[in-house]
């Protein structure tokens, strides 16, 4: 929480859940690891579709919607068919004189030995002489014309009714991963490479998104389509029919051989995504520190080599998923070939007309069609379910612990805080706190300082509930911190850490952020108390400068004085200070120390510290090593006591500081 290597040394986490990703921190860390496997492809995709539940209604529209575009598009080929046979008919009748029956034709030519032509003839309904019926024609294709149109009018309002429950079914998704990052516990953030979950909420979510788009409305026109298509084959030509189905079970072969290979390379794709994310945010988050200690060309190289593991994760996955539609296509020509010589062989023999042998292609062509989609969209389906895969470990991942169903709360505001026979450890078998013990009196300064490692900010994370007890109890007012909710202690703790925190708004916004309810009066006189108001008035804009979001329009010690202010205005009953002064001269230290006297009145106050100088005049010095108290008094006492504090005091200062310092 504050200090860096102290979070590091002192605080060594706990195995975080499951992830993909790096879990180190700094410019340069955490950049291996192997890609793990894939959770099973079929589970994942059924929990997927499960989050399209609540749209159950919608999802029946559109499919109604769905079934009429498909019934109108593909009763077109078959009216076409028609009339070509019109057509056909009428330009055979031409041939022979008007007079003769269609009998006496067929009859004449197996007289003259043209049995093939009697055939051809015997399968073709025409009236000799009579010529073509281009009102019967015309007619035929007004009505495939408004079959056309009303298939397309249909399926834009499915794609319009789909596109909404795609976009409030990812906004639910969004809401439910935004409610899971604030029940989870400190240690997960702890365990988790920022970069890698904030690609995990922002890209993969973007692809389950994109994923959904582009494969549901297909999907579910094609499915269709194919059964459609299927249906109608069957009424032309079973025999036919059953050629056209035979490269189903080859097209599933060929899908789910190339699927298999390709889904783990998409899992790599996006494992190495969100450590790519990862590395680029702590280069550029530290990216004075890389400059100072010229170390840019290590980090270029880094980039460059997690650059190269996406390029050929993503390489590879695209170009395995991108073998899926070549090969449809191919199986797709072999089918047309197939069905164009059987076909033209049955109109030969008369057994078919020529209209129906064309109206049997074009289904051919509508049924290899969406198999190809299909095909194709296998890569963008088991892209979206490696990212979903990602989202649902966040999702799964072990929460704190629920807030007790009947909470008690203190009453008053007194700040009496005891820690009673506390044991704390983050790894199982590496102890660090045991059998501690302390009473901080309300109005008391507790001041806790020890060597990096001791301990003190972890005390400081137990007080807040950031993580759970071991064994046995923090009281509030004599009330066990475990009984309350989260919300109501905190809302009784005021904390003010090391690192500074400022968001994109002004200072008036940034001051009000811990009381958004504050007066006018309120937030000018905290920032009266803490010096605030004295650096403001500098400013072009005042208290309604606006600050980008790592504050930089302000220098670190004035960032440090917006913190103290925003934890005053707070005015909780109990305040931590965790090495809050570290970046403010000597003289505003003074006086912002002055500032914390004066507001210290009936509320606790615990303070961590390195720089000893400014603990002096605390109530209370506890001296931590190895997660124990070794010593406490105040800081004559423990002067003249000759111990651990004696020797860190005078490990700080070759000579006697005065009071005035």
């Amino acid at each position: 929480m504050s200090d860096d290597t102290e979070t590091q040394e002192a605080a060594p986490v706990r195995p975080a859940p499951p992830r993909r990703g790096p879990g180190g921190g700094g410019p340069f860390g955490g950049m291996g690891g192997p890609v793990e496997k894939s959770m099973n492809f079929g589970p994942s995709a059924k929990r997927l579709a499960g989050r399209l539940r609540p749209e159950a209604i919608g999802l029946t529209f559109v499919t109604l919607l769905a079934v009429i575009s498909v019934v109108f598009a593909v009763l077109g080929p078959k009216l076409l068919g028609n009339a070509i046979n019109l057509v056909f008919a009428g330009a055979i009748s031409l041939q022979f004189p008007s007079g003769m029956t269609q009998a006496q034709v067929i009859a004449g030519a197996r007289a003259s030995g043209q049995t093939q032509i009697a055939d051809l003839l015997s399968g073709t309904t025409f009236t000799p002489g009579a010529g073509i019926d281009f009102t019967a024609v015309g007619m035929v294709l007004m009505w495939v014309l408004a079959l056309y149109i009303a298939s397309s009018l249909f399926s834009y309002l499915q794609a319009y009714v789909l596109n909404g429950i795609t976009q409030r079914t990812v906004y639910r998704l969004r809401q439910d991963v935004e409610a899971k990052l604030h029940r989870l516990p400190l240690k997960y953030f702890d365990g988790m490479q920022r970069g890698e979950l904030l690609s995990r909420v922002t890209n993969d979510i973007d692809n389950i998104s994109q994923t959904l788009q582009q494969t549901m409305s297909q999907l579910l026109t094609s499915l269709l389509t194919v059964i459609g298509v299927i249906v109608m084959m069957f009424i032309i030509s079973p025999l036919l029919a059953v050629i056209a189905l035979i490269t189903i079970p080859l097209t599933l072969i060929i899908t789910t051989v190339i699927a298999k290979r390709s889904q783990k390379l998409f899992v790599a794709q996006w494992k190495h995504t969100g450590e790519l994310n990862g590395q680029i945010e702590e280069a550029f988050t530290g990216h004075a520190l890389v400059k100072v200690f010229g170390r840019h060309r290590e980090v270029e190289e880094q980039f460059r080599l997690k650059n190269e593991e996406m390029y050929e994760a993503s390489f590879g996955a695209q170009f395995i998923s991108g073998i899926i539609m070549p090969a449809m296509m191919f199986v797709g020509n072999l089918m047309y070939v197939v069905i164009a010589v059987v076909g033209g062989l049955q109109v030969a023999s008369g057994v078919m007309q020529l209209g129906d042998v064309t109206a049997f292609i074009q289904y051919s062509r509508q049924f290899t069609q969406p198999l190809t989609q299909l095909g194709s969209m296998a890569n963008l389906l088991q892209s979206g379910v490696a990212s979903s895969e990602r989202v649902f470990e966040l999702l799964d991942a072990d929460e704190q612990s629920a807030d007790p169903a009947e909470p008690e709360s203190p009453q008053g505001t007194k700040g009496l805080l005891a820690f009673e026979d506390v044991s704390f450890r983050y790894v199982e078998d590496k102890p660090l706190i045991e059998d501690l013990s302390l009473v901080a009196q309300p109005g008391q300064t507790v001041a806790i300082v020890g060597p990096t490692g001791a301990g003190k900010t972890t005390l400081v994370n137990l007080m807040m509930r950031f993580y759970e007890l071991d064994s046995g109890r923090i009281t509030l007012d004599g009330v066990d911190i475990a009984s309350m909710t989260r919300r109501d202690l905190r809302s009784r703790m005021g904390m003010v850490l090391q690192d500074t925190w400022l968001f994109n708004g002004t200072i008036r916004e940034n001051i009000a952020y811990g009381r958004p309810d504050a007066t006018e009066e309120e937030i000018l006189d905290a920032a009266k108390a803490t010096y605030v108001d004295r650096f403001v008035h500098s400013l072009p804009d005042g208290y309604d400068t606006v600050l980008d979001d790592e504050g930089g329009n302000v220098s670190a010690g004035e960032k440090q004085l917006l913190t103290i202010a925003r934890g005053f205005l707070a005015r909780p009953s109990v305040l931590i200070l965790d090495e809050a002064t570290s970046s403010v001269d000597t003289r505003t230290e003074v006086l912002v120390q002055k500032a914390m006297a004066a507001l210290r009145s009936d509320r606790t106050s615990f303070v961590i510290a390195h720089r000893l100088s400014t603990i002096r005049d605390a109530d209370l010095i506890l001296v931590m090593e190895a997660g124990r108290i070794v010593e406490q008094g105040t800081h004559a006492e423990l002067l003249a006591a000759g111990g651990a504090y004696y020797t860190l005091y005078n490990a700080q200062f070759a000579a006697p500081v005065s009071d005035e310092a």
